[in-house]
C-alpha cells in the first residue's frame, strides 16, 4: 500500500471516529428524543439517587458519602467544564461498562431504558441538556 493510500484511510477512519451526528455518538445510537424528556430525566434521577448518589452526591456534585475512599473524586456534574466534555454515547458507555482507573463500576444490573435515564439525568443537571 502505498503511503498515500495509507494515509487517505486513516483520514478517513479518524474523521468517521471524530464526527458526531445526532444519532450516533461513540458507537452507540443516541436516543434524542428519551434526552430531551423531562419524564425520562425523572426516572433517570430516581435510578441516580438509588443507585449512585452515594459517590456522586444526592446533588450529582461529586460530594457523596463514600467520595473519601475512592481512587478519584466523582465529577460534578454541574460544573460547565463538565458538561462541555459530556457526550451522551460516552456517558452510556461509561454507564454500563465502568471507567478503567477510576473507582466508577459498570453496572449491568440497570437497563438500556435506565441506563440512558441516567445519562438524560445528569446531562440535565448542568442545566443544559443534551
Amino acid at each position: 500500500m502505498k503511503a498515500f493510500e495509507l494515509v487517505m484511510i486513516m483520514s478517513l477512519a479518524l474523521s468517521a471516529c471524530s464526527a458526531q451526528d445526532d444519532a450516533s455518538t461513540f458507537g452507540v445510537v443516541v436516543p434524542l428524543d428519551q434526552l430531551a424528556s423531562d419524564d425520562v430525566r425523572e426516572r433517570g434521577r430516581a435510578v441516580f439517587l438509588k443507585n449512585c448518589a452515594i459517590c456522586h452526591g444526592s446533588e450529582a456534585d461529586g460530594n457523596g458519602v463514600r467520595r473519601e475512599g475512592l481512587s478519584r473524586r466523582p465529577p460534578n456534574f454541574g460544573n460547565k467544564d463538565w458538561r462541555e466534555n459530556a457526550e451522551p454515547g460516552q456517558l452510556y458507555a461509561v454507564v454500563s461498562e465502568g471507567k478503567r482507573g477510576t473507582s466508577m463500576p459498570a453496572w449491568p444490573t440497570l437497563d438500556d431504558e435506565e441506563r440512558w435515564a441516567v445519562v438524560a439525568y445528569v446531562l440535565r443537571v448542568s442545566g443544559e441538556g443534551p
